[in-house]
């Protein structure tokens, strides 16, 4: 199927891996130029080495200071994909003050300062795509870290809200809500959850979705690519009647129908 996105540009937060890094590969496929920022030059190299048309911006966009020099170098796009994010399991009671707020500072706000800047553009021109990847966490909130899904939480909001502000226009706002997906630090993360000494990487995936992720329909880690072509169908002209949504590639672990 022909996207219709060959031409396009795009910027993609966090990028350089995972998901992110799936997404650069699926839009460039597809003749989009895409820039990446990312904090050093040395991994947006080794990450994106291969790749046609993407361009690296050393730039932080978890922070103000990173935001600013993107959107210099970069004042215009056709597509934003908010995918920047961290996470960690941590109990609610050991979670300080500064770990709430660099988790909302890297997994919201950087999509906020960005979409501050772009959606104006795009509602102006009558053309855009602005994408977050939230997670199914937005909505099933984990408590392992809690943090982390008040964060996916606040992007579910905020595209439904900047979505609000497209009608009548050709600008569209989506979320999009992967479900664990087989990214950097997936592995670790896991073990961190294992209840068995010394667990593979195997051991620990099943242990996973048998404890902690019963519901999932899947009963394994996503692939980032899969996450990524649906993202790709977002991004693109054929799309233009899905504005406002949520849409779910959790692999079946939410409940609810709708």
């Amino acid at each position: 199927m022909d996207l219709q996105l060959t031409g396009k540009t795009a910027i993609v937060t966090g990028g350089s891996a995972g998901i992110g890094l799936a997404i650069v590969k699926a839009l460039a496929a597809e003749g989009v130029t895409v820039t990446v920022p990312g904090r050093t030059q040395a991994k947006l190299t080794q990450a994106l080495a291969g790749i046609p048309g993407v361009v690296s911006v050393v730039a932080d966009v978890a922070t103000a200071e990173g935001a600013a020099k993107l959107l210099q170098q970069v004042p215009d796009t056709d597509i934003l994909i908010n995918n920047l994010g961290i996470y960690e399991p941590k109990e609610f009671v050991d979670i300080t003050d500064a770990d709430w707020l660099h988790l909302f500072e890297t997994n919201v706000l950087s999509g906020v300062r960005l979409s501050r800047h772009y959606f104006p553009c795009m509602i102006q021109r009558n053309s855009g795509r602005i994408i977050f990847i939230s997670s199914e966490s937005g909505v099933m909130t984990p408590p392992e870290m809690v943090h982390y899904g008040v964060t996916k939480s606040a992007q579910l909001a905020i595209s439904r809200g900047l979505a609000e502000r497209t009608k009548g226009t050709a600008v569209t706002v989506n979320t999009v809500m992967p479900g664990p997906t087989r990214s950097e630090g997936i592995v670790e993360f896991l073990e961190k959850m294992s209840s068995i000494p010394n667990a593979t990487p195997e051991q620990a995936e099943k242990e996973f979705f048998e404890k902690h992720r019963q519901s999932s329909l899947l009963q394994r880690l996503i692939e980032d690519s899969e996450i990524a072509n649906l993202v790709a169908f977002l991004a693109s002209p054929l799309s233009a009647a899905t504005n406002g949504a949520a849409l779910r590639a959790e692999g079946g672990l939410l409940r609810s129908i709708i």
